[in-house]
C-alpha cells in the first residue's frame, strides 16, 4: 500500500509539483495528492459502465466510441497499449484541473515553478477552481495571469498499474474528431517526455493528435462525423491563426529596442484591441459561434504565452515524421533520442528542422 501510495504522488508531482520551498508547499503537494486520487477513485471499468442500467444510452455510446478510438490508438498510431482509457469517471465538475500562468507585462516568457520530478514548467494545476484563482490573486502585481480549465492530463504512464489514466465527463461529450485527438494527445505523453521542457513535450502531443486525428476521420468516421468536424476545426484554424499573428506583434513591440516601456505599452493596448475586433469579425461569421469567449476575455500575456507552448515546435515534428517515413514507431524513436539530449542541443536540432522546412517551401515552385 505504501509503494502504491508513493506512486500515486509521484503521478500527482508530474502533473502539478511540489512547492516544498514554500510555505504553502504542504498544502500544494496534499491537494496534488488528495486530488489525484479522488479522480483515480471515481473511475470504473466502461464495461461495466456499459453494461449498467442507469447508464445513459448517450454516454454508452460515447464510452464504446472512445472505446475503438482507444484500440485505434493502439494499432494504427503505435501509442502505448496499456490500462489507460479503458475506465471511466464522472467528476462534477467542468475540467479535470485549472492551470495558472503568468507572464511579465512587457514579455511572453511564461513564469516558471520547478518541481521534483516534472522539472521546471510554466504552470501550475489545482483541481479546485478556487484554489487556482486564489493562488493567482496572491502572485505580484506586475504579473498577468490566466486561470483556465484543463478537460484532462496524463500521469505519464505512473498509474498504469493502478488502472491508468481515465475517460472523463470533462471531454467524453466532444465531437468524434476531437474527442480522438485528445486520447491521442495524451497518450503521446506516456511515449517522450523531456524534463523541463513544456513546449516540446506539448507541441510533439499536438502533432500526434493532428495526424492520428486525421487519420482517424479518414478511415473510421461517418460521413456526418466528418463534416461536423470541419466545421468545429476550421474555426479553430481560424481562431489560432489570429492568435497567432498577435503574438508575433506583440513579441515584435517587445523586443524592439527602440522603444521605452510607455510606448511598448501603448502599443501593446493598440495590438490587444484590434485583436479583439478581428474577433468579433469572425464571430459574425461564425453566426455567433463563441466557444471561445471565454479566452478572449482574460487574454494577455500569460495565456498567448500558454497557448503558444502547444504548438511553436509542430512544425519541427511534421518535418521530423516526414523525415522518417511517415512512420509512427520511427518517428517515436527520434523523438525519445530528442527528449534525452540538453535543452539547448534538442531545440538546435528542432530548429535545423523548421529552417529546412523552410528553405524547401521557398525553392518549391
Amino acid at each position: 500500500m505504501k509503494r502504491g501510495l508513493r506512486r500515486i504522488a509521484l503521478a500527482a508531482l508530474v502533473l502539478l509539483g511540489s512547492g516544498c520551498s514554500s510555505t504553502t508547499g504542504v498544502g500544494y503537494y496534499w491537494q496534488s495528492v488528495t486530488g489525484h486520487l479522488k479522480l483515480m477513485q471515481a473511475a470504473r471499468p466502461v464495461n461495466d459502465v456499459l453494461t449498467d442500467a442507469n447508464t445513459p444510452q448517450r454516454l454508452k455510446e460515447r464510452l464504446a466510441l472512445a472505446q475503438r478510438i482507444r484500440a485505434f490508438a493502439a494499432t494504427e498510431l503505435d501509442l502505448p497499449d496499456n490500462a489507460s482509457y479503458h475506465r471511466y469517471a464522472d467528476l462534477q465538475r467542468r475540467a479535470a484541473v485549472y492551470n495558472v500562468v503568468a507572464a511579465p507585462a512587457l514579455s511572453l516568457t511564461l513564469q516558471t515553478w520547478c518541481f521534483p520530478v516534472a522539472g521546471c514548467v510554466g504552470y501550475r494545476g489545482y483541481f479546485d477552481e478556487g484554489d487556482a484563482r486564489a493562488f493567482a490573486r496572491s502572485l505580484p502585481g506586475e504579473l498577468e495571469v490566466s486561470v483556465y480549465p484543463v478537460p484532462a492530463y496524463s500521469t505519464l504512464g505512473w498509474m498504469n498499474w493502478a488502472g491508468g489514466d481515465p475517460l472523463l465527463n470533462t471531454f467524453i461529450a466532444y465531437p468524434e474528431g476531437e474527442l480522438a485527438r485528445l486520447v491521442f494527445h495524451e497518450l503521446s505523453h506516456q511515449v517522450a517526455y523531456a524534463q523541463g521542457d513544456t513546449e516540446f513535450n506539448e507541441s510533439f502531443a499536438t502533432t500526434v493528435e493532428r495526424l492520428g486525428g486525421a487519420r482517424w476521420l479518414a478511415r473510421e468516421a461517418s460521413e456526418q462525423a466528418r463534416a461536423e468536424y470541419a466545421t468545429f476545426d476550421e474555426r479553430r484554424r481560424a481562431f489560432r491563426a489570429l492568435t497567432l499573428t498577435v503574438r508575433r506583434e506583440l513579441q515584435a513591440i517587445y523586443q524592439d529596442a527602440a522603444l521605452d516601456d510607455t510606448a511598448k505599452t501603448q502599443r501593446k493596448a493598440i495590438a490587444m484591441r484590434d485583436f479583439r475586433r478581428a474577433y468579433a469579425d469572425l464571430k459574425l461569421q461564425w453566426s455567433g459561434y463563441a466557444a471561445y469567449d471565454p479566452y478572449v476575455a482574460q487574454a494577455n500575456n500569460a495565456s498567448f504565452a500558454a497557448q503558444a507552448a502547444y504548438d511553436g515546435l509542430v512544425p519541427a515534428f511534421d518535418a521530423l515524421f516526414e523525415r522518417e517515413g511517415r512512420d509512427f514507431a520511427r518517428f517515436y524513436d527520434a523523438v525519445r533520442t530528442l527528449a534525452a539530449l540538453p535543452k539547448e542541443e534538442r531545440r538546435a536540432r528542432l530548429n535545423q528542422l523548421t529552417t529546412m522546412v523552410a528553405g524547401s517551401a521557398r525553392t518549391t515552385p
